[in-house]
């Protein structure tokens, strides 16, 4: 991304008092799996519970990996849903399409290369996409910590 800014010691009103400064994002070319990282670091800061990573390459085009986790009320399930928003456009400079933030039951969190589902517990109970995307129909091969 690219910024267009006025030098501070030139007259404003001169079209070369424009200078080009770089604004990017500190992890704007993050691979997938530094981007799973953070997310399951933020998700641990922020008391998100339960958290479960499932790698998806090989196994669907729909991204590398998808994290999986429950917040305890849906006032917790859309604040996460909006921190983990806001970062993800500072950090890495993507915009994340959101689903389901309005109920705050279950909300999906699209960053192309990781999908983030939060839920409420129940909803997570009722739902149960770990035993489908977990080999083997389990929920326990991969808990991010």
């Amino acid at each position: 991304m690219e910024v267009w800014a006025l030098s501070q010691n030139t007259d404003p009103g001169v079209a070369s008092a424009l200078k080009k400064t770089n604004s990017v994002a500190p992890h704007a070319n993050a691979t997938s799996e530094e981007l799973l990282d953070w997310i399951v670091t933020s998700l641990d800061a922020e008391k998100a519970e339960d958290i479960v990573q499932i790698d998806l390459r090989g196994r669907s085009e729909i991204a590398d990996y998808m994290v999986i986790c429950s917040g305890r009320s849906t006032r917790q399930v859309t604040a996460l849903a909006d921190i983990l928003t806001k970062r993800l456009k500072e950090q890495f400079d993507r915009i994340a399409k959101i689903e389901g933030k309005a109920a705050g039951d279950w909300v999906l969190l699209d960053t192309g290369d990781v999908v983030l589902h939060i839920f409420r517990p129940e909803v997570r109970d009722f739902y149960q996409l770990e035993k489908m995307w977990l080999p083997g129909g389990t929920d326990t091969e991969a808990p991010a910590h």
